[in-house]
């Protein structure tokens, strides 16, 4: 009997959300098969099975895990061994198989909502967009097992068909595409970075996760921290029109969040009036709403603000771009040298000059080393 346990996803985390199920209890899988969906502060992650048999939860869905946990065991086909483990916590998605397809178009993100199509344990798992792609074209299950992927996405039926190596942007990657071409076009963007010491900002986060037992991380301090600065800095905020700026009356900040099928910037509007509670509940939708490519048009529409975060592998400096209808984009890396961090900001030199850039700056640097 094999045990899935719940890898080290996050240094700044010490638990996560087991969000769902991606096959129901008593499934048969296959080694490397996607089988569930597990959050942290930054983003949610499918984690495979270990080994080839019949999977059953230990932990259900909607509850908590810790790096090491078991949340699975997977017992090899025809053994004695194969009674349910029982499934701890109250979550609403124990038992329950994955939910079926929602008719949203594949293109606008990661489409994790369906099970194999083929049959359990018959091969590679189908998400629902990919198998009506499949169906639409008469594409031979053969053909679709060679590609050689545990999860098969209606991105890769898409290069399959297409028999070269050239593979279609997603309507999510072509709006992105737009996005930056109009900002290179229309906004002369100047940057910033400083050198910021994370650790109280790290600790505080790790505190509050514990306190309001939602995941915290570096984003929602982030958010938090920015928020706070509104009044005190209005044009990082603002949207030029002519030659006016046209100051917002709340911060409504877009946090990034990319996981693989293109970049979203959902939003949240009127951070400053939120709990960091709030900010983190919110933004733990956000990014389920990211790995199912369920957005609504308010969620997306709106920002005044936007942080990016680049804080996976080895990545020390980020210059991202200036949205158009925003003025500024704070990049938040990883610490690099024990809890220091090199965090810039790009902002549109038409309503920022770089000394108001620097205090800015310096005032995220005092508020986040301070917190406590």
């Amino acid at each position: 009997m094999a045990e899935l346990r719940v890898p080290k996803l996050n240094n700044n985390d010490a638990e996560y959300l087991l969000v769902e199920w991606l096959v129901p209890d008593g499934a048969q899988v296959h080694e490397d098969d996607a089988v569930v969906l597990v959050e942290t502060s930054k983003a949610t992650e499918e984690l495979p099975a270990d080994a080839t048999g019949v999977l059953r939860y230990a932990v259900a869905a909607g509850d908590w895990c810790k790096p090491d946990q078991v949340i699975a065991t997977v017992t090899a086909p025809g053994s004695a061994a194969q009674e349910p483990a029982p499934a701890t916590g109250t979550g609403t998605g124990s038992g329950a198989a994955p939910a079926s397809g929602t008719g949203i178009d594949s293109s606008a993100g990661p489409d994790l909502d369906a099970g194999p199509a083929s049959g359990v344990g018959a091969g590679p798992l189908i998400t629902a967009p990919a198998q009506a792609l499949i169906d639409e074209l008469g594409i031979p299950l053969d053909r679709v097992k060679a590609l050689g992927v545990p999860v098969v996405r209606r991105s890769d039926v898409e290069r399959l068909v297409s028999g070269t190596n050239r593979q279609p942007l997603s309507k999510v990657q072509r709006g992105v595409a737009r996005a930056v071409e109009l900002s290179r076009q229309t906004i002369p963007a100047a940057y910033t970075v400083v050198h910021m010491d994370l650790g109280p900002a790290l600790r505080y986060a790790e505190e509050q996760t514990a306190l309001i037992r939602r995941p915290v991380g570096l984003a929602e301090v982030f958010v938090e921290a920015v928020a706070g600065l509104h009044g005190d800095f209005p044009l990082f905020f603002a949207a030029i029109d002519g030659d006016h700026a046209v100051l917002a009356p709340t911060p409504d900040l877009g946090v990034t969040l990319d996981l693989g099928a293109g970049l979203f910037v959902p939003v949240l509007h009127d951070a400053g009036a939120r709990t960091l509670k709030d900010i983190a509940s919110t933004l733990m939708r956000h990014r389920l709403s990211a790995a199912e490519g369920e957005f609504t048009s308010r969620e997306l529409a709106g920002a005044n603000f936007v942080i990016t975060l680049h804080t996976e592998g080895d990545v020390v400096l980020a210059v991202p771009l200036v949205f158009p209808g925003t003025a500024c984009a704070l990049a938040v890396t990883a610490p690099h040298d024990g809890t220091r961090a090199y965090i810039g900001l790009a902002y549109d030199h038409r309503l920022i000059n770089g000394r108001d850039a620097t205090l800015f700056l310096g005032a995220l640097k005092s508020a986040l080393e301070s917190r406590a």
